[in-house]
């Protein structure tokens, strides 16, 4: 009795019993639980500087990007506040520096601006809504495990929207920086043309100072790399515009930007709206997710820890949803930044609260000094930025690792370029996936040989000491046998046997490689096996895994074949055919086949798995 006394004082309450569940839920949700128990000053002190470095970076960056988009500069830094503050508390990702990106604002300026005119109220409510749309879907994907779906942007993919886009984006500055009205578009060939038709047009002052301005970003970034080259820049222009007075001179400026934290607000919110802009929503949360895991991966490597993909698909949906009601358009991880916030020595995702603090300090305080920027100035910040994402040794490096990869990055880039952003991201994936059913629907078949003084059977392509067997073929399947490959599989098979140029008396089938095994693949192997049946030739079957067998069994194909035709391995399949065959033809085959196989290798007993 007072050990049952004892337990039961032991047993938890059920008011402790809901505490733990609810700590449970928190730290499943919550990854700021697992690092904010050990935070230290040490650990503060590394994510404030790392946070006003990158928080110095975001003011010219923010301004520009939102420029990109078709929005007002404003809009950018009221990306760099909500969404910064929200994602420690989401996001798993240690050094990941969130704000505005400039691939993001390319595919909202494209989603968004064939249903409105840039600069109208609309475009901007408009925008507003496709960032609650993006976080929307990044948040149900989290909590439905969908992160898997990003890998439809493969690496090809993502390496030709790339290229494409820091081409569009880099042109889509070309008005800004010559001083002319051109039409917004995201066709360069477009862009190129307006611009050379408006060549005459030019002023003078705006394109000095673009071409100073670029020449000062990229010999910054050359010689002085710790140098914040677009601050410097913003800095050094703002200055210029209000000494020089560049605005009675021709050029343009910002102009005036609001004062003050951004106000909540609820989205205006239609049916119509919703659905056309449901497609560029998609596009931003896949392409903000693919590009976020990458870069959060490299960072847990090199530091240690683990992501997770569906939380980090959660922690910058939050920020997304949240940062709208604050006015914030799309906000994800930014390479750049997030690569100067790790070298800054950030420990924990709470840098971005101090990048976020130095952007409400901006909005507060510093706004009417932009007055004087000038716009070519932020044009060349963009279009540094642009052309710095043009990445040709990942061109080529896909072109060594597997030549069909460069020639989908390549078909990627030209019909992002030519026919539109999101169709080519789509046309991307489509090419893609068409890729991999073509591998599937030609999987490599390997004719093994038997490797001298071992029982082992290895590639004759590969292996030159493999050795043919007189009339036995011996084939491995390097893939999953299923509908994609059937029809080939059986093919292949038969007429390999049938044109071989030598007497076949059995054809053994490696399917140690074999990992899956549908109804149209079995119907295949009856056709495989009937066929030869009727010129003689023995099918044989080998390491069937145990999902395999049972299919096999269930299909009748077991049935048909017979015990004696299952093997373990290719070795105890050539044994047991060339027993048979000895017994029959009153030959010594197999202890010739033995002797090959090594003196400490004995006769194996043809046993069937």
């Amino acid at each position: 009795m007072p050990q049952v006394v004892r337990l039961l004082k032991r047993a938890p309450s059920a008011k402790t019993l809901m505490w733990q569940r609810a700590w449970t839920w928190l730290r499943a949700y919550l990854p700021i639980t697992h690092w904010a128990s050990d935070y230290s000053s040490s650990a503060l002190r590394q994510d404030a500087t790392a946070g006003l470095t990158v928080g110095t970076m975001l003011i010219p960056q923010g301004m520009a990007y939102a420029i990109i988009a078709g929005m007002p500069p404003i809009y950018g830094l009221y990306a760099g506040f909500v969404p910064l503050l929200t994602y420690p508390l989401f996001g798993s990702s240690r050094q990941l520096a969130i704000g505005p990106v400039a691939i993001d604002m390319l595919i909202v300026g494209a989603g968004v601006g064939a249903l409105a005119q840039s600069g109208t109220e609309r475009y901007v409510a408009l925008a507003i809504l496709l960032t609650v749309l993006v976080g929307l879907i990044q948040i149900a994907m989290g909590l439905m495990k969908l992160g898997f779906v990003a890998s439809l942007l493969s690496r090809p993919v993502i390496s030709g929207l790339t290229t494409a886009a820091s081409l569009i984006i880099a042109c889509s500055q070309l008005g800004n920086l010559l001083g002319v009205e051109l039409g917004r578009s995201q066709y360069v060939h477009v862009l190129l043309w307006e611009a050379i038709q408006h060549v005459g047009a030019t002023h003078p002052l705006t394109v000095g100072l673009s071409v100073g301005c670029i020449g000062l970003l990229w010999g910054l970034s050359r010689w002085l790399p710790r140098v914040p080259g677009p601050l410097v820049v913003v800095v050094g222009s703002t200055a210029a515009g209000w000494f020089l007075g560049l605005e009675q001179r021709g050029v343009s400026v910002i102009g005036d930007i609001p004062t003050g934290l951004p106000s909540p607000e609820v989205w205006a919110v239609s049916f119509g709206d919703l659905n056309a802009l449901l497609p560029a929503a998609v596009t931003v949360a896949l392409v903000q997710f693919m590009k976020d895991v990458s870069l959060g991966r490299i960072f847990a490597k090199r530091h240690g820890y683990d992501i997770d993909p569906n939380q980090e698909l959660i922690g910058v949906g939050a920020g997304n949803v949240l940062g709208s009601l604050f006015q914030s358009i799309p906000a994800s991880g930014s390479f750049s930044r997030s690569a100067v916030n790790d070298r800054s020595g950030a420990s924990t995702p709470l840098a971005n609260a101090f990048a976020a603090g130095v952007i409400a300090l901006t909005l507060l305080f510093l706004t009417p000094l932009f007055y004087y920027l000038p716009t070519p100035a932020l044009a060349a910040i963009i279009f540094v930025s642009g052309l710095s994402l043009i990445d040709l040794r990942e061109i080529r490096a896909l072109f060594r690792a597997r030549r069909r990869d460069g020639y989908i990055a390549l078909f990627t880039a030209a019909c992002t370029l030519f026919i539109g952003i999101q169709e080519g991201i789509l046309l991307g994936i489509g090419a893609s996936l068409i890729a991999v059913l073509f591998r599937m629907s030609r999987p490599n078949v390997a004719e093994l040989g038997h490797v001298p003084g071992t029982r082992r059977f290895r590639d004759r392509s590969r292996f030159d000491q493999a050795a043919r067997l007189r009339d036995i073929m011996v084939l491995r399947v390097d893939a999953a046998f299923s509908f994609a490959n059937a029809e080939y599989l059986q093919t292949f098979i038969l007429r390999k046997s049938e044109h071989e140029g030598r007497p076949v008396q059995a054809v053994v089938m490696d399917g140690s490689s074999i990992n899956g095994l549908d109804t149209t693949a079995t119907d295949a192997l009856f056709s495989v096996a009937e066929r030869l049946g009727e010129t003689g030739v023995e099918l044989h079957l080998t390491g069937l895994i145990g999902p395999v067998r049972e299919t096999v069994r269930r299909s009748g194909l077991h049935a048909l074949l017979g015990e004696e035709r299952f093997h373990l391995t290719p070795h105890e399949a050539v044994a047991s055919i060339l027993d048979r065959l000895d017994a029959e033809k009153d030959t010594d085959r197999l202890e010739e086949y033995l002797a090959k196989t090594g003196p400490d290798e004995k006769k194996p007993t043809p046993a069937a798995t």
